[in-house]
């Protein structure tokens, strides 16, 4: 039985749907910010979590450190409806899938969309339990510059092709039984982490 953690967590009442958008935000841009007010029109969500992680499992270098990416995140993202959460951390989860079995035992009655880019649609079979994330919690697409076609081409995409909503029904993945995913394209926004890393924008900068 996994054991429930005690600590302060994010504030959701029963039957609210939120949208989780992980990642390890290094920096956060306004690409992150655009795609979470999207996500939360289109979607209609109640609330949307930045899950702000320790470090991803998929990615070479180490980020900057946890407490200057929450505050850097809570400075650009500024909205009644979007908590900054370092929950990831504070449950001890490497992966998405751990996170959202941890999420679904602390709140059995709300109802969780995982939001991802339409760049990790593209490589999603790479991550660990992928289809457990599929099978267990609706997943919404935001696409982003130059992802459009290798995401609609890619493994996760095909295998799952039957449980794809159209855009004009996004409305209703919130509420949708998993498997079920949606594709919807948002005005582009070329800002990117890791051009904001090499520029030295970020890295630069002295530690909060």
């Amino acid at each position: 039985m996994t054991r429930i953690p005690s600590f302060d967590r994010p504030f959701v009442a029963p039957g609210m749907t939120v949208g989780l958008l992980g990642g390890s935000f290094d920096p956060p841009h306004d690409g992150h910010v655009q795609i979470s007010r999207a996500a939360m029109k289109r979607f209609g969500l109640d609330q949307m979590w930045w899950l702000v992680s320790p470090g991803n499992p998929l990615k070479e270098h180490a980020p900057a450190s946890l407490a200057r990416r929450m505050s850097a995140a809570g400075e650009i993202m500024q909205h009644p409806r979007v908590q900054i959460s370092d929950i990831e951390g504070r449950l001890g989860t490497r992966y998405t899938a751990q996170t959202l079995r941890h999420l679904r035992k602390l709140y059995p009655n709300v109802r969780f969309v995982w939001l991802m880019g339409a760049d990790n649609l593209a490589h999603f079979h790479r991550w660990k339990d992928w289809q457990q994330i599929l099978e267990t919690v609706p997943v919404g697409i935001l696409a982003r510059p130059g992802e459009r076609i290798s995401a609609r081409l890619s493994p996760a995409a095909r295998i799952y092709a039957p449980y794809r909503l159209s855009g004009g029904q996004s409305q209703a993945l919130a509420q949708a039984k998993a498997p079920a995913w949606c594709f919807i394209n948002v005005p582009m926004n070329k800002a990117s982490s890791s051009e904001i890393r090499a520029a030295g924008d970020w890295t630069t900068k002295p530690e909060a």
